[in-house]
């Protein structure tokens, strides 16, 4: 049987595939269980959302968007429409809070690190890009890569070993949290790592 509900980053936050054959209710119910087995995984993040698979009313998006949002601890920015002009300007409201944020907080960063370049950061970050062979990303927090991690990722490097590593794929050189080496493990759309 396939998934009622699939979760794939992309770069503005996520798109959600929902069964498009499923009763509302059921869906509803599916789609909290999904988010609550992975809200470790945002970490309370802002982002914006793409619903794909099938529509529905205002009333019954409102709901789905609240049922995220309480499962998965996150801030929805916006719903983002396709290849319509409501989404080019949600895209472009979501680029400066995006930008905002980054400034405020340094939580995000939106590109791919490649060949040696080390990003170092005193809070859990946000990579909007991969994780290139040869690069490094370290936090003092949590670390998620909406892309592919090749390179090295450490985190939790001021002795947080609650830390976690998520990304939507994971090739890497190396993983730590704290001074333990890790190893990915495959789970729902995202790879993970987090000392047990």
């Amino acid at each position: 049987m396939k998934d009622a509900v699939l979760i794939k980053s992309n770069r503005y936050g996520i798109t959600i595939y929902f069964d498009p054959d499923m009763p509302y209710e059921e869906l509803v119910m599916e789609v909290k269980k999904k988010f609550q087995s992975s809200a470790h995984f945002f970490n309370h993040a802002e982002m914006a959302v793409e619903f794909e698979g099938r529509a529905f009313t205002k009333e019954e998006e409102q709901l789905m968007t609240e049922v995220i949002q309480d499962a998965a601890k996150i801030q929805i920015l916006c719903i983002i429409e396709k290849n319509t002009y409501t989404e080019q300007i949600h895209k472009r409201m979501l680029d400066e809070s995006l930008e905002a944020i980054h400034e405020r907080d340094g939580q995000f960063y939106k590109g791919t690190l490649r060949g040696r370049q080390i990003l170092e950061s005193e809070t859990s970050i946000v990579v909007v890009g991969d994780i290139e062979e040869g690069a490094t990303i370290v936090s003092k927090g949590n670390i998620v890569v909406t892309g592919t991690i090749y390179g090295t990722a450490i985190a939790g490097v001021s002795g947080n070993y609650d830390a976690v590593i998520a990304a939507n794929h994971m090739e890497p050189k190396r993983l730590r949290i704290g001074d333990i080496e890790v190893k990915p493990v495959i789970g729902g759309s995202y790879s993970w790592a987090k000392l047990l």
